[in-house]
């Protein structure tokens, strides 16, 4: 458990790193941080003297409390990293590994230094992140935006990133009111390629499942919506399932199986988010007691390890996985080299690099009877 000291110190670092305080800024009085943390009036003091001990904050005689300028000694310092982050949504598992490695072992061969960062798709903990980032010493970052799809609370910070001039790029997805690099996928067209696969399979009751509080899975689901529409089929809208990261392990599970109970009007084919979705959708059609392909086409996204993994090898869309961190690692460089004087310019059709989707049939999808 934090201690009061501990929790005003926090708290002023954070206004700092979020840009609430700017350098030169005075910051609230004594008796203002005593009222707002319910604390002494030595436990301010405490706080105040540790963060101007450290160069955060300082004083002037009868003035008050001012931020500090780090900005100035982090350039300084920064000289001799060769340091890099990299934020991801998840580390250890799905497809993760593979494009970590690919930035990582082109960063190494380098000469610099990687440090890992996983925010389980948890804004507090990206918040954490960028903290850490920007209270050490990093070169760049790579960041795969945590919740892309939603308002993020944390946008001050990469703002500040850009006043401390360091470079970053975003991976997979972005937040589009930062106008940052990115390197994405064309998920709408992997989207609509899931699903028009189906369609020319026959297909017409096709289930659709999209994680909505990313980027990705909004974008997918749009494609999903295209490919019905070039086709002329009327599209159900309970045909359309849509889950949160919270909701990802239970809520997709319940919903097919209440949808394979209608056993008059059961869905045929079904376009999933991912392939770790897949896998899991897989064992509710067993537990039905029927079979893919021969009752239900599967489309599954990301051509992962798990595509290949269970008796029914699936039909999916490619990531470029290790190709795409490479690219990431080739880039963060390039920007590192270009940032020193330079000020953030507003994203053109440059800052983005588009991979193009693949769809690789395998046997979890054939045409209707």
């Amino acid at each position: 458990m934090q201690t009061k000291y501990n929790i005003v110190k926090q708290a002023i670092k954070s206004q700092i790193l979020d840009g609430t305080y700017q350098p030169y800024q005075k910051i609230s009085s004594e008796s203002e941080l005593m009222k707002q943390f319910g604390v002494s009036r030595h436990t301010v003091r405490l706080a105040i003297g540790d963060l101007v001990n450290q160069g955060w904050l300082y004083r002037e005689q009868g003035a008050g409390t001012f931020c500090a300028d780090r900005s100035k000694e982090d350039n300084q310092h920064s000289v001799m990293q060769k340091n890099i982050a990299i934020i991801t949504t998840y580390i250890s598992d799905y497809i993760f590994p593979s494009i970590i490695r690919g930035a990582e072992s082109y960063l190494s061969q380098r000469g610099y230094q990687v440090s890992l960062f996983s925010t389980n798709n948890d804004h507090d903990n990206e918040r954490k992140f960028l903290e850490n980032i920007l209270t050490q010493q990093f070169d760049g970052v790579i960041i795969e935006p945590t919740k892309s799809a939603v308002s993020n609370p944390n946008i001050n910070y990469y703002l500040n990133l850009e006043r401390q001039n360091i470079p970053y790029l975003m991976i997979n997805a972005f937040y589009d009111e930062l106008e940052p690099f990115h390197i994405v996928m064309d998920e709408e067209k992997g989207g609509f390629l899931q699903t028009e696969h189906l369609i020319e399979l026959g297909h017409k009751n096709i289930i659709g499942f999209f994680k909505t509080d990313d980027t990705q899975g909004t974008k997918r689901m749009k494609g999903y919506l295209k490919a019905h529409r070039k086709h002329n089929i009327e599209i159900s809208p309970n045909n359309i399932i849509p889950y949160t990261t919270e909701e990802k392990a239970e809520k997709p599970i319940e919903e097919l199986q209440k949808l394979l109970e209608n056993t008059e009007n059961r869905p045929t084919g079904i376009v999933c988010y991912n392939d770790e979705l897949a896998i899991k959708l897989l064992d509710v059609i067993r537990e039905k007691q029927l079979k893919v392909p021969d009752d239900i086409s599967m489309v599954g996204f990301d051509d992962s390890f798990m595509a290949e993994v269970t008796e029914v090898k699936l039909t999916t869309i490619k990531h470029p996985q290790s190709e795409m961190g490479e690219l990431a690692a080739k880039v963060i460089l390039d920007m590192i080299k270009q940032s020193k004087g330079s000020k953030k310019q507003p994203m053109t059709e440059n800052d983005l690099i588009r991979f193009d989707p693949e769809l690789v049939i395998r046997n979890s999808t054939k045409a209707i009877k």
